[in-house]
């Protein structure tokens, strides 16, 4: 039970330097004080990320922002009415107030506040902002509960405050409002349709060869399991072509797919929002069960299906080592 002691506790250990597990709406953060750099810098350690991937800055509030970032377009501050709290990140120049450490040493910062009431709390008590990126170690499959944070880092975070599980299920959408017209960088829990009618133009979704952000890696998201993408309707051929090989394999996949009966499978709901809530959580499932081959299902490129297909094409991607 999240008590008022509990999340005193947290912040505190903010204060003092420490890094906590923190719950949203899209999954947990591994937080810490954004102004500290000896606790960001331990953030990175233990998650095994490189220093030069930035992390995001979540902040209490909109009327923050300007403390972050030096410019704040017309269009980042409609963006922010209509969406925060909630799963959406800015990328802004950033003021001094936001560090090398946080910010992989570019002139961005980026920047959300939170869609979940004890990020918020904590937050609000805090006073500040926090790097928070997923808590789980680099490259691997997000949390949505304390439980798999628990699991994944042990007693490499202080503390670990159980919000429940993650509502939305995918890290926020990224959109880069840094220089010129607008761009996704990162495809998340806000469907780009939503950004595109609040800005009232399209918004392209791409690659940025000047601004990192988080989850930008060709691999990523990736369970212990090797992933094969497959249309639904190529899915039973690409689990029959692989159990040929000798390797166990499982399915994830909409209810309604026809599988062989000795199939594991692990159902994804095929509406786009259900499919992002559950996406990470059917991931650790399958690991469970130590399978060889994930065949993962596609989902229609639309709404949340953009986002959902971007973390299982980067979990499917080739990996290093």
């Amino acid at each position: 039970m999240l008590t008022p002691d509990l999340l005193d506790r947290a912040v505190e250990l903010l204060r003092r330097g420490g890094v906590i597990a923190l719950p949203t709406e899209t999954v947990y953060g591994l937080a810490a004080n954004a102004e500290d750099e000896l606790a960001v810098r331990r953030v990175f350690a233990i998650k095994g990320r490189p220093a030069t991937h930035p992390l995001i800055v979540h902040i209490p509030g909109a009327e923050h922002l300007s403390e972050w970032a030096r410019i704040v377009p017309d269009e980042a501050k409609a963006l922010a009415r209509a969406f925060w709290p909630g799963p959406l990140t800015l990328v802004l120049p950033r003021t001094s107030r936001a560090t090398d450490a946080v910010t992989g040493g570019q002139d961005t910062v980026a920047l959300r506040v939170p869609g979940h009431s004890v990020a918020l709390e904590v937050l609000q008590r805090l006073g500040g902002g926090v790097a928070a990126p997923s808590a789980n170690r680099f490259g691997r499959v997000s949390p949505t509960t304390a439980e798999h944070v628990q699991r994944d880092l042990g007693s490499d975070v202080d503390l670990v405050l159980d919000g429940g599980p993650s509502t939305v299920g995918v890290e926020s959408t990224i959109v880069d409002l840094s220089s010129g017209a607008p761009a996704i960088l990162r495809p998340g829990g806000l469907a780009t349709e939503d950004v595109e009618r609040v800005l009232g133009r399209k918004v392209p979704v791409r690659t940025s060869e000047t601004v990192r952000v988080s989850g930008s890696l060709a691999s990523h998201y990736a369970p212990r399991a090797g992933v094969v993408l497959a249309e639904p309707h190529e899915a039973v051929q690409r689990v029959e072509s692989l159990r040929a090989q000798g390797l166990r394999v499982g399915v994830l996949g909409p209810a309604s797919l026809s599988l062989p009966k000795d199939v594991q499978r692990f159902d994804v709901p095929e509406e786009p929002a259900e499919a992002a809530r559950v996406l990470y959580a059917r991931l650790r499932e399958a690991d469970e069960q130590g399978h060889d081959i994930l065949v993962a299902c596609l989902p229609a490129a639309s709404g949340l299906g953009i986002a959902v297909r971007d973390r299982l094409s980067r979990a499917a991607a080739p990996r290093e080592g």
